[in-house]
């Protein structure tokens, strides 16, 4: 009796023991399992903002470069499939995959859910339907369309689906505006029927999803078309790693133009083989700008009264500074020149008298003040600042490079920028590259060009302009000339560092940067090529822009003023 009594106690203890985890420590957990078995809550997800260019600016016509679309999830219930076999070969031809392997999944007896394909387009499913496939379903699953495919990929990046299946941006404006694009997801919150379906409507709480924002943008879609088609010739013409293009409005900073060569089809960005191609180069690759900086040293010198354009000196193709000699390019000489001539022979002593005779510190702040060593603020993923740390030294030897453009870093966004400003007479203004937000209850805000600051006076930002037209009619630009207009610029072929700093034979970046009309421009463009095989940018990033410019001049339907 006592051990009946014994063991009665311990099946009560141990009853009462489980009776406790179950209404009391474990009380949240099981109220939880309980509810889930009668409430069903079901996310309602927003439909993903649009990108569109200008397409025609007389008539505010927009034309896609981020759009929608419905694809499908196609899914097999082996449990259900009459003829795995048979099942296997269709969708192996109609979805183009491995027979093999679509037959070992649909003969995996113990699973009731296997994915076959994901991304399957409306068309296709249309046809699998016709099929009549018992056990075959298909789930509909949003995806991001890029209509203009490798156009304009680096300014778009891409959009793929985090772990949860929800989409999300990458790189670009897809990266930089992700949480406006994406909107707010919503929800609906109900009670399921015996059958696990949704209980009449009056006792559901329903919380409405916001759809994303859509961005209309600055840039021009038949203006990036020509550039990028411009670029990718050339990038094949001068065998080259790759190319960037950025055309700006200097009176207000808007992007009209924006490309890089290489580029990606965001539509299977899985595909491509180097994630290096998701990089916008003109904001994420500093690089050594070479003598296109001289028409920032000669600015400075111009706007502080340090040299004017007719200011001579003797070149006699070297500077000696301590145990370190400054030389022009090609070992050349070129005697008595004025500070018009350092332009137009692209003379790197030249640049450095301009720059002696402003000053360490003047010199500094005036390349401080054309935005560079800091982020220029364009909205975009992954904008670099460059280096301009060097001109803190004070040894006269890293006055001498900067002045030349070496030993320091500039992207080309904050290159086109600075050139803006002597264009725009000395206004510098902040790139843009939005022009309207549009949100989904149809409020739209608008964005207006910002100014930055005046960074050299009127006066000598004319001046300069002018002597950079020098360069083009009579210098190293001429094939950047178009008939019957002033275009000014200035070439730029810089040697590239290697990690251990020493400079590596013969290969180069190779850039050129210009604007027009000069007395009242409507465009200021960089044209850059990385290492392309021909020895100066006079052959490549000249030519480039000039028939860029050409182009540009026609369809903005600027009379000839020359």
């Amino acid at each position: 009796m006592f051990v009946i009594k014994f063991c009665l106690a311990l099946f009560a203890f141990a009853i009462i023991s489980r009776l406790f985890v179950l209404q009391v420590w474990s009380r949240e957990y099981y109220s939880t399992l309980a509810e889930n078995k009668h409430v069903l809550k079901k996310e309602l997800l927003p439909e993903r903002g649009r990108i569109f260019f200008q397409n025609d600016r007389k008539t505010g016509e927009m034309a896609p470069l981020a759009l929608n679309k419905d694809t499908f999830i196609v899914v097999a219930d082996p449990k259900i499939i009459i003829n795995p076999s048979q099942a296997a070969y269709i969708l192996a031809k109609k979805l183009e995959l491995d027979e093999l392997s679509v037959a070992s999944k649909l003969k995996n007896s113990n699973s009731r859910y296997e994915i076959i394909k994901k991304q399957v387009d409306a068309a296709a499913v249309e046809e699998l339907k016709l099929e009549k496939m018992t056990g075959i379903f298909f789930e509909r699953q949003p995806a991001r369309f890029y209509p203009e495919k490798e156009m304009a990929s680096q300014v778009v990046g891409f959009s793929g689906l985090s772990d949860d299946g929800k989409p999300v941006g990458h790189y670009g404006l897809e990266g930089y505006f992700n949480d406006l694009l994406s909107g707010k997801t919503g929800y609906m919150l109900g009670e399921r029927d015996a059958t696990g379906g949704w209980l009449p409507l009056a006792g559901r709480e329903i919380e409405e999803a916001i759809n994303g924002a859509d961005l209309v943008l600055t840039m021009d879609k038949t203006i990036e078309y020509i550039a990028c088609q411009k670029l990718s010739e050339g990038v094949a013409e001068y065998k080259a790693k790759g190319g960037t293009v950025i055309i700006l409005n200097p009176k207000t900073g808007a992007i009209l133009a924006m490309c890089d060569a290489p580029g990606f089809d965001p539509n299977s960005y899985q595909k491509t083989k180097n994630i290096r191609a998701f990089n916008n180069s003109a904001i994420f690759t500093p690089y050594e700008p070479g003598s296109v900086f001289k028409a920032i040293t000669m600015a400075g010198a111009l706007d502080a009264g340090a040299v004017t354009p007719d200011t001579t000196y003797f070149d006699k193709g070297f500077i000696q500074l301590g145990s370190q000699i400054i030389k022009n390019a090609a070992n050349k000489s070129y005697g008595n020149q004025t500070m018009t001539g350092v332009l137009k022979e692209s003379i790197n002593t030249g640049a450095y008298f301009a720059a002696h005779a402003l000053g360490h510190k003047d010199f500094r702040k005036y390349v401080q003040d054309f935005g560079f060593g800091v982020l220029t603020g364009v909205e975009l993923d992954t904008e670099v600042s460059g280096n301009i740390s060097s001109l803190e030294k004070e040894k006269e030897i890293y006055l001498a490079t900067a002045s030349f453009g070496q030993g320091i870093t500039a992207t080309p966004m904050q290159l086109v920028s600075a050139f803006g400003a002597i264009a725009n007479q000395g206004k510098l203004y902040k790139p843009y590259i939005i022009s309207e937000i549009r949100q989904s209850d149809g409020t739209v805000e608008k964005r207006t060009p910002e100014l930055v600051r005046q960074v050299i006076s009127t006066r000598a930002a004319r001046l300069l302009s002018g002597m950079l037209t020098t360069v083009v009619r009579e210098g190293h630009g001429k094939q950047a000339g178009v008939a019957g207009y002033y275009i000014g610029g200035k070439t730029g072929t810089a040697q590239i560092a290697g990690s251990n700093g020493e400079y590596s034979e013969g290969a180069t970046n190779q850039t050129f940067i210009g604007f027009g009309p000069v007395d009242d421009p409507a465009f200021v463009m960089l044209v850059k090529y990385e290492e392309p095989e021909r020895v100066y940018a006079e052959y490549t990033a000249v030519p480039t822009f000039g028939e860029i410019a050409k182009f540009l001049l026609q369809y903005l339907e600027i009379p000839p003023n020359k």
